[in-house]
């Protein structure tokens, strides 16, 4: 079955430099076994990682054996609805990318909310004021 983004279209690959995913298959896809809804598609800024260490969730450095190789800012990663809307809640959310962040996370967060930090880019640019 095909995964839904929260703009309604197919789910898009969130990244695969580093690969990421509950699945490890690039894609914020979940399903019962993520008990973390690990469905938005976040890039990472210096503050957010920062932010993530300093609540016990380390996403800086590597952990081999997880298959994770510790993120930088700019890269692209799956994190879970909780983790990011405390970022938020905290002023330092991770810009996120709506087309490849899961429908699943509006159980959880507001479509409203992750439009705030939206850094996709439309394919369609004319009915933007550039």
């Amino acid at each position: 079955m095909v995964e839904r983004n929260v703009l309604g279209g197919e789910l898009e690959e969130c990244g695969t430099e580093p690969m990421t995913g509950f699945f490890r298959d690039g894609c914020c896809n979940t399903g019962p076994e993520d008990q973390g809804s690990h469905t938005i598609c976040a890039v990472a800024t210096a503050e957010f990682l920062e932010h993530q260490r300093s609540i016990g969730n380390d996403l800086s450095t590597p952990m081999p054996l997880y298959r994770f190789p510790g993120l930088q800012p700019g890269d692209r990663w799956c994190v879970t609805a909780i983790n990011w809307a405390r970022a938020h809640a905290d002023g330092v959310a991770a810009p996120v990318v709506l087309a490849a962040t899961n429908e699943a996370v509006l159980r959880l967060v507001p479509l409203a909310t992750l439009q705030q930090h939206a850094v996709d880019v439309p394919e369609d640019l004319s009915g933007l004021d550039l």
